[in-house]
């Protein structure tokens, strides 16, 4: 049973849906919605809308891992670099060799700490994989080899700068949703937003389990998180 719940609210789920999907997908400004649901007849403050896309991005994300599909064993793991308040942050992101989204973390810090803690994450999430590609960032070599020793299993490391280009090429890709939102006021705010931006895009790589016979659009696939 779906745990999203749009009761109380003073706009239609529907509106709201597609208000939240339309900011996370085509790198909008909450202002340029407000613009755009005024000439379709609907007078909606872009702060409201800020609230809907922080409240509901989360919960539609939870709903999402309940039906995606488990990645390749194989990741490759890089960290980038988002603005928040001003100051940059660092964002933790692994892929599958195929380019599936394996997950990811905002982190304040880029120590082994904070790689550990996304590592921790991400098996936690979908599963001990066999291997990890990595640049030469000691911090995630720290972290790997911490996790392997606290736990008594084994993930293989491999440092080959050629084969995260496909994790690389995917930061490019959500930050270039980003950039719109001219910078995020808050890493709470961050958090939220960057878990549906990475909730479209994963949908978007038709990573969710579907059922046989069934094809359904990517925005039909989003509202279906919600019923």
């Amino acid at each position: 049973m779906c745990s999203i719940s749009f009761k109380g609210r003073h706009f239609r789920r529907e509106m709201i849906l597609q208000c939240v999907r339309w900011y996370l997908a085509y790198g909008l400004s909450y202002r340029d919605l407000e613009e755009i649901m005024e000439e379709r007849g609907s007078s909606v403050d872009h702060s409201t809308i800020h609230r809907w896309v922080s409240h509901y991005s989360p919960l539609l994300l939870a709903e999402f891992r309940k039906r995606k599909r488990n990645p390749g064993t194989r990741w490759r793991m890089d960290e980038t670099y988002l603005k928040v308040k001003g100051e940059w942050k660092y964002y933790y992101r692994a892929v599958d060799r195929d380019g599936e989204t394996v997950d990811f973390l905002l982190t304040s810090k880029r120590d082994k700490k904070s790689a550990l803690r996304f590592l921790s994450k991400a098996i936690g999430n979908n599963g001990r994989p066999s291997l990890i590609n990595i640049d030469k960032s000691g911090a995630n070599t720290a972290a790997i080899r911490q996790y392997n020793h606290d736990t008594g299993k084994r993930i293989k490391t491999r440092q080959c700068k050629y084969l995260n280009n496909v994790v690389e090429q995917d930061h490019r890709l959500v930050k270039r949703i980003t950039k719109p939102m001219l910078g995020f006021k808050n890493f709470f705010s961050a958090q939220r937003t960057l878990a549906g931006i990475e909730l479209i895009r994963m949908i978007r790589k038709c990573q969710m389990r579907k059922q046989a016979g069934v094809s359904k659009t990517p925005a039909q696939l989003f509202y279906g998180l919600a019923d």
